[in-house]
């Protein structure tokens, strides 16, 4: 896990054209997404597309998230963060717990850039697996250079969830996802660019990183 600093980070939307800037408190965040074989050794399930110990776990819902991320605090004997809805497509959120979580899109987009203002934190073949280099597949974590705060692979090879509902007024439960995953194009690349996806959503190109609350 990754210190990453306190800060101030203005989020964008492309579709609404908003702007909104979020304070954020110092909190910790996995150097890499979560892989298939941290995956298994937490849940004995292996539900990923393509095979290998060191890829990121893919075909992960959100809900599919929220449950790794209890079942991570349970293994390492940390008190659980999220609460599942009756509807299955929902937690709510203890902040009063010391376990693992998913990240806000505040956090995840403060942390990707690490204190830089550009639209990537390097060149993009030297930092992501993306559509221009990817030969059509996901790859290990950990293999393109870091950002300045030792936070790999924040762009491209996998989407990431985020703990945030996209616009609920117009799309309801859909949540977040940030970073744009192997098969995208470079466009999608970028440290501002949102997505949203139902809950239960699974695909290949979608995983998750983990976070936890410093102060606890």
């Amino acid at each position: 896990m990754i210190a990453v600093p306190a800060g101030t980070v203005t989020l964008s939307d492309r579709r609404t054209r908003c702007r909104w800037t979020v304070d954020l408190s110092p909190y910790r965040l996995a150097a890499v997404p979560v892989t298939q074989s941290q995956y298994e050794q937490v849940t004995g399930e292996r539900p990923s597309t393509a095979r290998g110990e060191r890829l990121p776990v893919e075909c992960v819902s959100w809900v599919d998230a929220v449950r790794f991320c209890n079942a991570l605090s349970r293994y390492e004997g940390l008190s659980p963060v999220y609460r599942l809805g009756g509807t299955g497509e929902g937690a709510d959120w203890d902040v009063h717990a010391d376990g693992y979580r998913l990240p806000t899109e505040a956090e995840w987009e403060h942390a990707c850039r690490a204190g830089t203002a550009g639209p990537r934190y390097g060149p993009l073949d030297e930092i992501a697996w993306y559509r221009g280099n990817a030969q059509d597949r996901v790859h290990d974590v950990g293999g393109k250079r870091p950002n300045a705060w030792g936070l790999h692979d924040m762009l491209g090879d996998v989407w990431e969830w985020c703990w945030d509902l996209y616009d609920p007024e117009v799309y309801g439960a859909y949540r977040v996802l940030r970073g744009g995953g192997w098969s995208d194009e470079h466009w999608s690349c970028r440290a501002s660019v949102r997505r949203r996806s139902h809950p239960t959503f699974r695909i290949d190109d979608v995983g998750l990183r983990v976070a936890r609350s410093s102060t606890r």
